[in-house]
């Protein structure tokens, strides 16, 4: 393996982190490298907010769940799917714009998924460590008024920086052979019980926040009931229609 490949497979989740600050210059290097990620159509339908203020850091913090090291970190980053930009540029031009597609609300969270991907593996690879928030998405309508986001705008996930404070193990991924299938899609229940197995030691024996599960039984309460249905009402509210 070259080093890239060795820093992709060494991913962690950081939720402790130190004092020490992010240069600024540093910063704007990871947000430039996250701009090199492929976008549809060089569309690049995302705004990142960086949220210095430490009263809408907490406040974050309480709407996405009580997640606190949203307040210890060093940056916190919100990554939002950006529909209004490339629209109204194109309506600039004359074009009559048609808004609320679906296709456009695929395009801008994908383009906003790679582009966060990128500042991860660049802020890894300078010995920082990070954390994605989906839980911002539990209160998407206060977050959006918090950070002043105008319609075609929605925040897809959050993500803590800072330079790590502890070393957690990486966790197991799947199988190659479950996710990788040869010319047809083929039924893998056999690599997923020997997934729970893995997963059911993995947890036991990690340094911290042991349990007793594995990973289909991690999965139940994300589909035991309808998760965040309010999201389909107020993606229509910010004029992602999904026409």
């Amino acid at each position: 393996m070259n080093d890239v490949i060795k820093l992709l497979k060494s991913h962690r989740s950081i939720r402790k982190f130190s004092d020490r600050q992010i240069p600024r210059e540093l910063l704007v290097e990871l947000i430039e490298a996250g701009q090199g990620a492929a976008t549809s159509s060089h569309v690049q339908a995302y705004t990142v907010i960086h949220v210095k203020n430490s009263a809408n850091r907490e406040q974050i913090a309480e709407l996405a769940g009580g997640q606190g090291y949203i307040t210890t970190c060093a940056d916190f980053l919100v990554f939002c799917a950006d529909m209004k930009r490339p629209t109204e540029a194109s309506e600039r031009t004359g074009a009559n714009v048609v808004r609320g597609m679906t296709e456009q609300l695929l395009v801008a969270t994908v383009d906003t998924a790679l582009m966060a991907q990128n500042v991860a593996v660049a802020a890894e690879s300078e010995g920082l460590g990070i954390c994605y928030i989906g839980g911002i998405r539990n209160n998407p309508q206060q977050i959006s008024d918090l950070l002043r986001l105008p319609a075609h705008v929605y925040p897809v996930f959050g993500m803590c920086l800072g330079y790590p404070e502890h070393d957690p193990e990486v966790k197991p991924r799947l199988s190659v052979e479950a996710i990788l299938k040869e010319d047809y899609y083929t039924e893998d229940g056999e690599q997923v019980e020997a997934f729970d197995t893995t997963m059911q030691a993995y947890y036991q024996a990690r340094s911290s926040s042991n349990k007793d599960t594995d990973w289909s039984h991690n999965l139940k309460p994300l589909f035991d009931n309808k998760l965040r249905p309010h999201m389909r009402d107020f993606l229509i509210q910010r004029g992602f229609e999904m026409k």
